[in-house]
């Protein structure tokens, strides 16, 4: 039996029961290419009816949560229906007219019971099943059971779409969804093999490493339907190369499109607290560099008064906390979690200096938010961040802690250069990154998406004439 999909519309929620599958077990395309062709509607210039996929989507860390926030925000305010499809963790959404539609999971990854054993009674079907097997055997399957889920979902409701935007799922149920004759277009922030490459370089010993391998066994999936699905869009020309070197994927399928900020949340507030340093980052994943940041600011904190707060909340007994102990920071660090929008914008704003200490990105939203604050950043020239950056902060090697701890030092006695930085940051957000501007691009490839699938539908008719 099937689970249940929520309808949520602001605060106000409705549950309506899953209509049942057909029980075959069959999911890639399952009754598509049946009699007759699917009554997808046409919409050449006219508002469109759009789907949003997004296998997770926390509304304050991780980049898909936040990218699904605003420009679901920004399409309804350009007149579209939106109707955002998730697994948890669900995000915030800032309009009343945008449907969240909950695909549930089970869940095993939670905050609060990571890996942990659902009752039995919370199995659905085997697509859960599948999930857990998956989980249990070392694998992270969220992408791939997404998939399956969404395209049953869509299956029985083709009819409501003009088209689906995936963020980032690139499941094997994707390549069912082209043959429901729903137009698709696709995002991939940056390929997750990069991520999986990082933390086998940081592994240690052959059981962590293998165990790293299995945990990201789903990147293959991810390159294998990213050559398959058509236009994909992406936030940066470094996730471009990235891309096309690791997941094989012709650059004439991918469109450059960058991220916005909302300055709304993000800009200058006034006074900032000395010493300050502010960091937004996964606290554990070695990709985010923030082991690198905390022994930096060791070795600054010997000779200034300066103190972290990294926006993040650290595995208990983790990595990161080992190392706060081995480092006797003590009160010099804290991380905060939970906070709202204005509570992150203030902290931001009320920072002397701001670091991204990453190994890599794609892109980086928190750059951008950071420099939006007016807020000095030091930012590591890795991957998307030179691109995102340019002129509007300083760059240092990624995983060098003398240059980073040199560079915030000489910011922390220069209130001169903080203000040079922090103004040149501020300047290049005004200048590139509009959430509005973002959105009427992505209508422009959502449009383009559907002019080519009437194409396709026109040539399948001729050919059955």
């Amino acid at each position: 039996m099937c689970g249940r999909s929520d309808h949520v519309r602001g605060d106000r929620v409705r549950s309506d029961a899953a209509r049942e599958t057909d029980g075959s077990g069959a999911w890639a395309g399952d009754g598509v290419g049946e009699a007759g062709e699917p009554d997808v509607p046409s919409r050449p210039g006219g508002p469109l009816r759009i789907a949003l996929l997004s296998y997770r989507s926390k509304p304050h860390c991780g980049g898909q949560g936040v990218y699904l926030r605003h420009l679901s925000r920004e399409l309804a305010d350009l007149g579209h229906t939106v109707e955002v499809l998730s697994g948890q963790p669900y995000p915030e959404l800032d309009r009343e007219e945008i449907t969240l539609t909950k695909i549930p999971s089970l869940d095993l990854y939670r905050d609060e019971d990571p890996f942990r054993y659902p009752a039995l009674k919370e199995f659905r079907d085997w697509v859960d099943v599948l999930e857990f097997a998956h989980m249990k055997t070392g694998g992270f399957p969220e992408p791939l059971t997404f998939s399956l889920r969404a395209l049953r979902l869509l299956k029985e409701r083709r009819r409501d779409f003009d088209v689906v935007h995936d963020n980032q799922v690139l499941g094997l149920g994707n390549l069912g969804i082209a043959r429901l004759g729903l137009p698709l277009v696709t995002s991939i922030h940056h390929p997750i093999s990069v991520d999986r490459r990082i933390e086998l370089e940081a592994a240690r010993g052959i059981k962590q490493k293998l165990g790293k391998f299995r945990w990201y066994g789903f990147v293959g999936m991810q390159s294998q339907v990213s050559r398959r699905i058509g236009p994909v869009l992406t936030v940066s020309e470094s996730s471009k190369v990235d891309i096309v070197k690791d997941f094989k994927v012709d650059p004439r399928d991918i469109e450059i499109l960058p991220l916005g900020v909302d300055t709304r949340v993000f800009h200058p507030r006034g006074e900032r607290v000395p010493g300050r340093i502010v960091a937004m980052a996964s606290a554990d994943a070695p990709i985010k560099g923030v082991d690198v940041l905390l022994r930096a600011v060791a070795k600054l904190a010997t000779e200034r008064d300066v103190h972290v707060i990294v926006v993040s909340k650290p595995q208990k007994d983790g990595p990161t906390e080992k190392l706060v102990r081995e480092l006797a920071l003590g009160d010099r660090v804290r991380f905060v979690s939970g906070i709202s929008d204005g509570e992150l914008g203030e902290l931001l704003a009320s920072a002397e200096t701001a670091v991204v200490p990453s190994r890599y990105e794609g892109f980086s939203l928190p750059a951008v938010e950071h420099m939006a604050s007016g807020t000095p950043l030091v930012a590591s020239r890795a991957g998307a961040l030179p691109e995102v950056v340019g002129d509007g902060g300083v760059l240092v090697p990624p995983g060098d802690v003398e240059e980073l701890a040199a560079t915030l030092h000489r910011l922390h006695d220069s209130a001169e250069e903080r203000a040079r930085v922090g103004g040149a940051g501020l300047a290049r957000v005004q200048e590139r990154f509009a959430w509005p501007a973002v959105a009427k691009a992505t209508v422009e490839h959502y449009r383009a998406a559907v002019t080519q699938q009437n194409y396709l539908r026109l040539a399948a008719g001729k050919g059955k004439g």
